[in-house]
This record gives C-alpha cells, structure tokens and sequence, in this order.
C-alpha cells in the first residue's frame, strides 16, 4: 500500500526513491548557495542605476561566450565527475576570492566590485544550475525524467528558499562576506551529492551489467572526446537543439523584461539599500513558495498525463496573460502575482519539462549543446531583453507597449513549445541513447 501510495501522489517507483532524494540534495545545495547571495547581487549591481545592468548584462554575454569553450575542453578531455567536481570547485574558489576581498581590503572596495560580481554570480548562476540539469539528463531516462524532474526539482526550491531565510539569519551577526562562506561551503555539499548519485549509478549497474544496452559499470561514463567548440557546432546542424535556442533565447528576454520592470518599480520606492534588498528576498519568498506547491503535486502529473509539449506551452501562455493584466493593472502587487505566477510555472512546471529534451541526444550535446545554450543563448536573451525594454523606456512607451511586444512574442514562443514536445516524441530511439553509453 506505501509503494501504491508513493507511485500514486509523486510518480516514483520503490528502486528510485534514493537516486530521486540524492538528486533533490544535490539541487537543494546548488540553489541555497545561489540564493543566499543573489539579494546582495541585485542590491550591489543597482548601485549604478538601472541603465548600468544593461551594460552589465552585456559583460555577461561576453564573458559566457568566454567561459564555453573552457567548459567544453573540460568536458572533452575528462570523465564526468572530472569536470563536474572542477567546475562546481572553481566557482566555490571564487566566492573564497571574494571573501578575502571584502574582508582584508574593504577599503578597495566600491561600485567596480560590485558590478565585476554581479556579472561573476550572472555566471555563475547560469552554469552552476546547467551542469545540475546536465548530470540530471546523463543519469536519468526520457520516460523517468517525465516523472521524476519535477520531485527532484522540489529540492531547488527548498534550497530557493532556505537560502534568503538563512542570508536573513545570518547577515546582521556576521556580516554580507560571511553569506560567501555559506555558498561556497553548500557548493562543496553539492559536489558531494553529485558523487553520491554517482556512487548509486554505478552500483545499480553493476547488479544489472547484462542488461540490454547497457555497458558493464567499469566501461561507464567514458571522456567524451570531441572539440572544445563541438556544442557551438552542434546547434547550428540541429533543428531540434535549434529550436530550444529559440526557445531559451525567448524565455530570457521575456525573464528580462519582467525583471527590468520590477527595478523599476522597487526603484521608485526609494533608494535605501536595505529596504531594495528586503522587498527583493519577499518577492523572492512568495515565487518559491508556490513554485514549490506545483513541483511537489502537479508537474510530475502534468508530463506524464498532458506530455511535454503541453507542459512548455503553459509558460508562454501565462506570460501572455500576465503582461496583459500589468498593462492594465499596473502596480507593484499585480507585478508581484505576475512573477510569482511566471517564476513558478517556469520553475515548477516548464524548467523540468525542458530538461526532458535533453534526454533524448548524445551525451557530448548534454553538456556542450547544452552548456552553450543555456549559457550563452540565455544571456544573449537577456540582453535583448534589456535593450528592448531600455528603448520603449526611452521612446516615453509605458506597460502597454511592452505588452503590445511581449504577447505576440509569447504566441511563438508556444508554438515552439509544441513543435518541441511533438519532436521529442519523434525522435528515433538511436538518439535516445542509454546513460553512459558513448555516442
């Protein structure tokens, strides 16, 4: 009756209870040490005015741009728990930089700091949450990911959410650098996690070796070779990675222009540094709570019953409708129930549903198809998005105007939700390749 009950209420079967509580594990230590610093970062990079995270938004493309063909090297010449525990170790070294910054040179620091950070974490962000998913994709299957990616999401959001409660708890005490100790030290517990399942996928393997299409455990998770730039090369032969760039890259300018929307607005309550980074960790609590609602009762149903081309398509049309009522509400609270809303459907239902259309390629596209495009498309996104909304701010175009873009740009964005969903499923099993089988 517990194994009916659990199959029933969350979609996980008795044998991936472990693997699917480890993953969550794993993202709830990414996105606390992620989100114990990121109201810092919105405070610190507004320190400038808002016309200045335009142009830091532009470092950011560049740097990303910088940063892929690194990630690419690292995925091309070393195993998987190689460049995973790298990459999650370089970015725990940085926060430790920037920790000894503040604490042994307080005096060097000012505005610069804080916008050479804000595009840092804009990174670091990006990547951190990439090479989760990424791992998610190479450990779990298609039909899997339809049910277990929205429970294992649930551990994001309680990492989401814990990380503001304990920035809060421990800001006055001890100090803004100490949060950067906090993060660095969950990025070590991630990274902990990831060897964990690790640990799981193989002795899993190992006790069923002779299984059709699966290697025997030491021939697991071999280097995947390739070229640094293979990713890069990848989307522009695929129309099916294309069309998840089109996708991202519309995601991002519509995060964007919300985000860009609510600076203004906090902007416009005054410039107490405090109270900016207060109202931002309450917007921040009310998005993870319902995010966390939905992940833990509806996504899981939502794939397996709707399928993921329906699970896409809600996003873009929750967007629609929301710019539509801000055009006419125009407050604060109607901002706030827009995020809230956009924010959990993108967390709750749609992120978990896009990570399923990695499933279904190569393990080399996994981490470098994907790397590039939720890095470097995602911010390319995101500079669109700003310069988009800085223009109808210069033109004296007000929420109605923003709309009058944002909502035929959501009618594509859905139609490339189901052209997504509908290709996935056509996909022919050759690229649905067993984990850690080499392509």
């Amino acid at each position: 009756m517990t194994n009916a009950a659990l199959q029933r209420f969350t979609n996980i079967r008795r044998d991936e209870v472990m693997p699917t509580l480890v993953a969550g594990l794993f993202f709830f230590c990414v996105l606390t040490a992620l989100m114990v610093v990121r109201p810092a970062r919105e405070a610190l990079g507004m320190q400038r005015g808002i016309e200045a995270i335009r142009w830091l938004f532009m470092g950011t493309v560049v740097v990303t741009l910088l940063v892929n063909p690194l990630f690419g090297m690292l995925v091309s010449r070393f195993r998987r728990m190689a460049f995973v525990s790298a990459t999650y170790l370089f970015f725990a070294f940085g926060l430790l930089c920037f920790y000894a910054l503040l604490v042994l040179a307080p005096a060097s620091v000012g505005p610069q700091t804080g916008q050479v950070f804000y595009v840092w974490f804009s990174v670091f962000n990006l990547f951190a949450t990439m090479l989760f998913w990424a791992v998610m994709a190479d450990r779990f299957t298609l039909e899997q990911s339809k049910r277990l990616f929205g429970a294992i999401a649930v551990g994001g959001t309680l990492g989401a959410i814990f990380g503001p409660w304990l920035a809060s708890l421990l800001a006055k005490p001890f100090g803004t650098p100490s949060l950067l100790l906090v993060a660095a030290s969950f990025l070590v517990l991630a990274l902990a996690a990831a060897w964990w399942l690790n640990r799981l996928h193989t002795d899993r393997n190992e006790t069923a070796a002779d299984a059709p299409g699966r290697l025997p455990a030491a021939a697991e998770h071999p280097v995947i070779g390739g070229s640094a730039w293979e990713g890069f090369q990848a989307v522009f032969r695929s129309p099916y990675l294309l069309a998840i760039c089109g996708y991202v890259l519309i995601l991002a300018v519509m995060t964007t222009l919300i985000y860009f929307t609510r600076l203004q607005m906090v902007a416009a309550l005054g410039t107490d540094l405090d109270m900016r980074t207060a109202t931002f960790a309450r917007i921040d609590m009310i998005t993870q709570v319902a995010t966390l609602v939905l992940q833990a009762l509806v996504t899981g149903h939502l794939m397996k019953r709707l399928g993921v081309a329906v699970t896409l398509a809600l996003l873009p049309i929750t967007t629609a409708l929301g710019f539509i009522g801000l055009a006419v509400v125009g407050s604060l609270a109607a901002l706030i129930a827009f995020e809230a809303a956009f924010r959990a459907v993108q967390r709750g239902i749609m992120r978990p549903s896009r990570e399923t259309l990695f499933t279904t390629v190569s393990r080399a596209d996994r981490y470098k198809a994907k790397a590039f495009i939720d890095t470097f498309v995602y911010r390319a996104g995101d500079v669109v998005g700003a310069q988009t909304e800085g223009l109808l701010g210069r033109l004296g175009m007000g929420l109605a105007a923003l709309a009058a873009f944002a909502v035929p740009l959501a009618v594509i964005w859905m139609a490339l939700g189901l052209w997504l969903g509908h290709a996935q499923r056509e996909r022919p099993p050759s690229a649905q390749q067993p984990q850690g089988v080499s392509p």
